[in-house]
Order: structure tokens, then sequence, then C-alpha cells
């Protein structure tokens, strides 16, 4: 999953499946020398283990020479800047912890739904430039309400199914049949299509064919 996240303006992205950000980052929204930033991190008081979870020493190339840097988890950040003091300072914590928390709910969404959804996940990374996670849930949800008549979160309300549980068992043959049809549709019309109301004016036209078929030949 590595790389097909983009970095946003605080430098949170992601590696390995988790949420991370770069020391260098840090120093430059906290209006600290990097090098020191690399020092408070290298003498953190913290455990090993700790310690290897959540922080990845890198090398990054500047004027054609390697220089260090790390790429910490919302947890290592948390723990770095505790001893950062000052408005500002607390300003920058509560932004980037909220961002941390944002950042991963979409990689828990996007594992999600290319595990579910793997070549209409990958039409949708081709379609857009930084992909973000209400590319995939309004597609998914989208289709879901053509054919389901709601989305994901009431269908898992209305039948009592527990939030992290897939649909898809719960879903008729007919359903799922319907369902992987329109995807196939729309990883064509996500690229060629870029407006989504008329995305899906065209899917709930090309549903309502394919439904008014199966009724004429019952």
């Amino acid at each position: 999953m590595a790389n097909l996240i983009t970095k946003d303006d605080f430098g949170v992205t992601e590696l390995k499946g988790k949420a991370v950000v770069s020391s260098r980052k840090v120093a430059e929204i906290f209006n600290k020398r990097h090098d020191n930033v690399l020092m408070d991190i290298r003498n953190l008081d913290c455990s090993k283990e700790f310690w290897l979870l959540n922080f990845e020493e890198r090398n990054y190339k500047s004027r054609g020479k390697k220089y260090p840097e790390y790429l910490m988890t919302k947890d290592g950040f948390t723990f770095l800047v505790m001893g950062y003091r000052g408005k500002k300072a607390a300003k920058f914590k509560e932004a980037y912890i909220k961002r941390f928390n944002e950042m991963e709910g979409f990689i828990k969404s996007l594992t999600s739904a290319k595990l579910e959804f793997p070549e209409f996940t990958n039409a949708i990374m081709m379609a857009h430039e930084e992909p973000k996670h209400y590319h995939y849930s309004n597609e998914i949800n989208m289709i879901n309400r053509i054919v389901l008549g709601m989305d994901a979160k009431k269908f898992k309300q209305v039948n009592g199914i527990e939030k992290a549980t897939s649909i898809r068992p719960y879903l008729t043959a007919e359903q799922i049949k319907a369902i992987e049809s329109l995807q196939k549709a729309d990883m064509a019309l996500v690229v060629a299509v870029p407006d989504f109301q008329e995305r899906k004016k065209i899917l709930k036209d090309y549903y309502d064919r394919l439904t008014s078929k199966k009724l004429a030949i019952a």
C-alpha cells in the first residue's frame, strides 16, 4: 500500500499500512531545527520496543548528499511532542492528532475496500491524482444505494450487523451480482465520466435496464 496516499499540508502519509509523519515536517511545523528534532527523538526516554515500533530511520537527499530523518507513527509523534510547550505548539499537537486519526481511518477504509473490491479501487486510484477516502466511499455508497436502497452503514443498522463486518455475506445472490455488474461499469465510468451525478444517473439507468430484463424473463 505504500505511496498510494499523498502527503497533505501536515506531511502525514502512509507507510506499511500505518499513518506516519517525517521528523523534517515536524521540525518545519513546530519551527525547530531538524538536527534538534533528530536529537530529541534519539534521546527519548522510552523502551527499545516502543522506539522500534514507532520510529523508522531513513535517508533523504538534498543537494546530492544524504541526510537522516525519522518517520514516526501517531504514538511516536505524541511521545515526541509531549515536551514541546507553548500555545502554538499545543494548537499543532491537536491538529496533528486529528489528522493522524483521519489518515488512520482512511487507511482502514482503503484496506477494506481493496480486499473487497480490488479492481474497483485500482480504477478509482487511477482516476485521481490524490485519492481521498471519500472517493472510494462515495462510489461504493452510490452503488449500494442503487441496488439496496441504502448505503452499507444503514444496511448494517437495519439488519443488526456489527460495524466492522462486511455486508456481502448478508446479500442475496442477485444483489451481489447486481453490485458487481455496476462496479464493473463504474470502473470505466470513473475515468471517462468525471462528474459524479452524471455517473450516478448512468448507473441507475443501467441497473433499471438490468432489473427490467429480469422481470421480462420471469
